[in-house]
């Protein structure tokens, strides 16, 4: 027969077995923390801060500490809601912004505030406020950079009691009101079009000159052929004439000969309309003599 006070004693056996498995389990579970990279682990001990843990293996005192949820390490872009701003001249303009922060303290973000993205976000607003009130539609369009670079140095300098670094702001759109909007299309269409006809007439200016200078070249280079080319007639002519009379010179020629050189160019001067009254040097009539002379010698007196 089974004694039941021994069946009893072993089943609460197993149980005190079973509990204390369980509670090895919990405590090495409770005891060993492992941090991922780049993230952060706040420690409190009795609800006191004990200390921040590190990326990778850690051992905590089981039922004593107790970690609080993982910090994000990396640098976090956050984005913002437009926001209704009014600048210095009254206009309403919304701004969206973008801000890029990393915690760099993990306690200061634990303890120092509630909510840092909260606080990041309000503080932002007031800051853009702050910043845009002070500037006018048109600075405020144009100023980007500047705004951005005011921006980051108050962020930076308010959120680092609270462990966090502000590294860039940036403003993602500035939409000034409708009717604003319009003027200002309207204002750069019309400067579109001033630059369109200033840059027309340039061109057409500029189209002018250059058919001027390019006229102008071609009637120096006309006037130059021209002129090149009258040169060299009269340096061929002056060569011919020289050839010519060093061609007489060397023959010697008797009045016979230029007697009939004077008849052979009668008929060259005769040609042409305009020849109305002909001029006959006194040399001819006496080449004429000569050829007379020549051609009657010894064959009596010539009548007369």
């Amino acid at each position: 027969m089974i004694d039941p006070a021994g069946f009893i004693g072993q089943i609460f056996v197993v149980i005190l077995l079973v509990i204390l498995a369980i509670f090895v389990v919990t405590t090495l579970f409770r005891a060993i923390r492992i941090v991922p990279q780049a993230r952060a682990g706040v420690v409190e001990r009795l609800g006191k801060y004990r200390k921040t843990l590190l990326p990778g293996l850690n051992i905590l005192v089981p039922f004593i500490d107790r970690m609080l949820p993982l910090i994000d390490l990396r640098e976090q872009v956050v984005s913002f809601p437009p926001q209704p701003v009014i600048t210095e001249d009254n206009l309403v303009v919304s701004i969206d912004t973008v801000v890029f922060f990393q915690v760099t303290d993990a306690r200061a973000a634990t303890y120092e505030i509630g909510n840092y993205l909260g606080a990041v976000e309000q503080l932002t607003t007031t800051t853009l406020r702050n910043v845009v009130g002070g500037l006018n539609l048109e600075e405020a369009l144009t100023s980007r950079d500047n705004i951005n670079s005011q921006l980051r140095v108050v962020l930076d300098e308010a959120t680092g009691k609270w462990g966090i670094r502000v590294g860039r702001v940036e403003l993602k759109a500035i939409d000034p009101p409708l009717s604003i909007q319009d003027s200002m299309e309207k204002q750069m269409r019309a400067e579109r079009d001033r630059r369109a006809q200033i840059l027309t007439a340039e061109g057409t200016k500029q189209a002018a000159i250059l058919e001027a200078e390019g006229s102008r070249q071609a009637a120096i280079l006309e006037a130059e052929g021209q002129a090149k080319a009258a040169v060299l007639r009269a340096d061929g002519e002056a060569a011919a004439i020289k050839t010519v009379f060093a061609a007489i010179h060397e023959g010697d020629p008797d009045p016979k000969l230029l007697a009939y050189e004077y008849l052979q160019t009668l008929p060259k001067i005769a040609n042409g309309d305009s020849n109305k009254m002909w001029i006959i040097p006194s040399e001819l009539t006496e080449a004429l003599k000569g050829i007379g002379e020549g051609f009657f010698s010894g064959k009596g007196p010539v009548a007369r």
